[in-house]
């Protein structure tokens, strides 16, 4: 795993787990609602905001988001967003760290950057998240206006997400909904009382196919289908069976076309975001 190093790196090291810990003070006129929920807006800095949270919330916090500074070397108006390189991953490293800690095991952690340092910061999470639980690096149009300023018109920004585990994370993550035009392959030409459908074809590369994936297929008009030159069928001769007794293999309109399994659009859960 690749491990960044740099000035003070060190000192950025030990700075988390030097952060004293602080009580959280509530401000009753700045309050509302319950006192007991789990709401809360905090101000201050948030290198002493994390380790308050870490007695109450380590290990249980679902979803971070962060949007940190992006080091473009920008004044703004409630901070100056100038630090030399090494400055700057001292500021995050200790940060991050402290995320680390909050994070729960089914958690995922999303982190907003730009070119600047984004390079940087990937190895950083990778050292801290684990290079090997990186989820993606999600690519946003930040403009639909052309850039002329930089020799490269920049239009686009990341956002980086990590989990600490990526199988429950695969497993879990929210699908996104069909749109109508994604399903518009999905048809009903056959008043299936089931719905719409679409076929999926049912061959597989035969690299690590079992016997019983090679055998013959007979279709109802009589033509009989067995897998190409390196191919398989992608499922074992009793599934088959199964799935055509159920009336989820089609032949095509003649009743002799290559066998495909019927997918109905009720069953799509939605796609990858």
């Amino acid at each position: 795993m690749p491990i960044l190093d740099w000035l003070n790196k060190g000192e950025a090291v030990k700075t988390a787990k030097q952060v004293p810990y602080r009580l959280l003070q509530g401000v009753k006129s700045l309050s509302y609602g319950d006192p007991n929920n789990e709401n809360m807006l905090i101000q201050g800095d948030n290198l002493d905001a994390l380790k308050a949270l870490l007695p109450l919330y380590a290990g249980k916090v679902k979803c971070i988001y962060i949007d940190p500074p992006y080091n473009t070397k920008s004044a703004f108006e409630h901070y100056d967003d100038n630090l030399e390189h090494s400055q700057w991953l001292s500021m995050m490293y200790p940060r991050l760290e402290l995320l680390r800690e909050l994070l729960a095991e089914d958690g995922s952690i999303w982190v907003s950057i730009d070119d600047s340092e984004g390079a940087y910061l990937r190895v950083i999470m990778d050292e801290i998240f684990g290079r090997n639980n990186f989820v993606a690096a999600n690519v946003w149009q930040k403009r639909y206006s052309r850039e002329n300023r930089e020799a490269i018109g920049d239009v686009h920004e990341y956002i980086y997400v990590y989990t600490l585990q990526p199988k429950t994370f695969k497993k879990n993550r929210n699908k996104v909904p069909l749109t109508e035009e994604q399903a518009k392959v999905y048809k009903n030409p056959n008043s299936d009382p089931n719905g719409r459908w679409r076929t999926i074809p049912i061959t597989a590369q035969a690299g690590h196919a079992t016997p019983d994936q090679f055998y013959e297929i007979i279709a109802p008009g009589g033509a009989i289908h067995t897998p190409s030159k390196g191919r398989c069928w992608g499922m074992a001769k009793a599934t088959f069976d199964k799935l055509n007794a159920e009336g989820r293999i089609y032949f095509g309109k003649n009743g002799n076309s290559q066998p495909n399994l019927i997918r109905y659009l009720s069953e799509v859960e939605g796609v990858v975001p």
